[in-house]
């Protein structure tokens, strides 16, 4: 794989009543999710509450999914935190993991460095990995991190390193950035920023989605992105994934889904979330759930 495509969660992190990561509700939903039809899956990103996960965590967490039987092929963690070393750490433990990708953040807080600085943290990290089996996802959320990953900066990276940094999530919401990304480096998979541009980034060049609402909406994400290849009219599956993916993101992404999946487990530790968010409720999953209607009946069913 050179160039990822299809559908992708960056599944939820799942915490026990003090705090470690739950790891039997770790695999399940990771195994519920792929089957339900997710191409691949990105542990650690904005929706498993990376930033709030230790460096050991991660690594451990990675590795039950593989010794669970998950394929590393199908595995694109998060990796990027502000430190070079640590961002270096995860990115090689990855890689020698043999997963599909690695999805990176820019360096934050030292908001003024600019596309140069970038680049410089970038190509460091790619240097020090050492690997022609690195595949990068540039990582574009700018309302969180408080730093762009520009059109240019992707372009220039793609140029110096045309087998590694392959592709782009961009979480800014913003289309015209999405679009100017494709223009500006058109051999990176850019991924828009949920399942509500997959019709309209598949007609532009884009690559898929890497959203959010996949841990809860896997098969219709990946059916709508099936038939919108085909060329099949896709109108109506459009509008439905839309519709429920507003439900959610109101609610708030992470709250909202752990409250779901909360109710439809019956497993209260999906309520929990790391400080600074507060935890999930079982009346606001219940709330949820009427809101969704059948369009939930597939949440916590097991094909």
């Amino acid at each position: 794989m050179t160039r990822p495509q299809g559908t992708i969660a960056p599944i939820l992190t799942p915490f026990e009543n003090d705090g470690r990561i739950a790891r039997d509700l770790w695999i399940s939903h990771a195994k519920w999710v792929l089957d339900q039809g997710a191409h691949f899956l990105s542990p650690f990103g904005t929706t498993g509450e990376a930033l709030s996960l230790s460096v050991r965590e991660r690594v451990q967490a990675l590795e039950w999914l593989i010794e669970a039987g998950i394929s590393p092929s199908q595995l694109m963690p998060g990796t990027g935190v502000t430190a070079l070393p640590e961002t270096v750490e995860l990115s090689t433990h990855a890689v020698g993991l043999g997963c599909a990708g690695v999805m990176v953040l820019p360096s934050f807080f030292y908001t003024a460095a600019g596309d140069n600085g970038q680049a410089r943290y970038y190509s460091e990290l790619i240097e020090r990995v050492a690997s022609p089996a690195m595949r990068m996802i540039l990582y574009h959320i700018p309302q969180n991190s408080g730093v762009p990953v520009s059109p240019a900066l992707t372009a220039k990276l793609n140029e110096a390193f045309p087998e590694i940094v392959v592709a782009y999530k961009d979480s800014a919401g913003d289309w015209n950035n999405t679009a100017a990304v494709i223009t500006a480096a058109p051999k990176v998979a850019v991924f828009p920023s949920s399942e509500a541009q997959l019709t309209r980034g598949l007609a532009s060049g884009a690559a898929g989605c890497i959203s959010a609402t996949v841990n809860l909406n896997a098969a219709a994400i990946r059916a709508l992105y099936d038939a919108t290849i085909a060329g099949k009219d896709v109108a109506d599956a459009d509008a439905a994934i839309k519709a429920f993916r507003k439900i959610i993101q109101d609610a708030g992404l992470i709250p909202a889904m752990k409250a779901v999946l909360a109710v439809r487990s019956g497993d209260r530790r999906w309520l929990n979330l790391r400080a600074p968010h507060e935890n999930a409720t079982l009346e606001n999953g219940e709330r949820l759930l009427a809101a969704l209607g059948p369009s939930a009946d597939h949440i916590g069913r097991r094909s």
